[in-house]
């Protein structure tokens, strides 16, 4: 009986699924929408969340390190830093469903249910320039 057993165990040792989950979450925080298989993706979705979330914190630092803490490989400060400037300024009216699943075809060559992770309503912040600021006032 698997009464109270939380989580998928993906055919993976516990180490190995840690550091999948953790590589995968910094792959989606650099390019945003990932294709993976969705298994995965369910696994992934609460982890992300959960490191948005630690990034929306107002204590910068400690959110910093809970997220630091939880995504392993060198280039955890980095997924640190966009989370924490880049992704977490957009969400801030938002409490929770940062991410979305969106259902792919099967792959091919054995039949696993694919699907993108992405996040929701990233808006790519841009500077104006001065004529365009100018024609937000005058109207």
């Amino acid at each position: 009986m698997r009464h109270l057993k939380k989580g998928r165990k993906l055919n993976r040792t516990n180490t190995h699924r840690a550091s999948m989950i953790s590589n995968l979450a910094s792959s989606l925080v650099f390019h945003k929408r990932i294709r993976t298989t969705l298994p995965k993706a369910k696994t992934l979705k609460p982890f992300i969340e959960r490191l948005v979330t630690y990034s929306k914190y107002n204590d910068k630092v400690h959110g910093r390190r809970l997220i630091i803490s939880r995504i392993t490989g060198s280039n955890r400060k980095k997924v640190a830093d966009l989370l924490i400037h880049d992704i977490a300024p957009q969400y801030n009216s938002r409490d929770g469903g940062y991410t979305r699943i969106i259902k792919l075809e099967n792959r091919k060559n054995d039949n696993a249910e694919m699907c993108f992770i992405e996040f929701v309503k990233l808006i790519t912040v841009t500077n104006k320039t001065e004529d365009e600021k100018s024609k937000e006032t005058k109207e």
